[in-house]
């Protein structure tokens, strides 16, 4: 048998391999649905002379990772 063929069958077996791991994994991973009745967060109303800016948690985290 040649070199050519034993490599191309190699090959093809490996990429049959690896497309029934692929399938295996996905059809046993657990379905995740949205939750379609999650509570809407209400808009803040619109600061009266500009500057929009607010120190809240999100900007607190991000000011901490930020620290030498």
């Amino acid at each position: 048998m040649s070199e050519r063929s034993k490599s191309s069958r190699r090959g093809f077996l490996w990429g049959a391999a690896a497309t029934g791991a692929a399938a295996t994994a996905v059809a046993t991973l657990p379905k995740v649905q949205p939750d379609l009745q999650a509570p809407v967060a209400e808009p803040l109303p619109k600061p009266e002379r500009g500057g929009g800016y607010r120190l809240s948690e999100h900007v607190q985290n991000y000011y901490k990772t930020t620290r030498i």
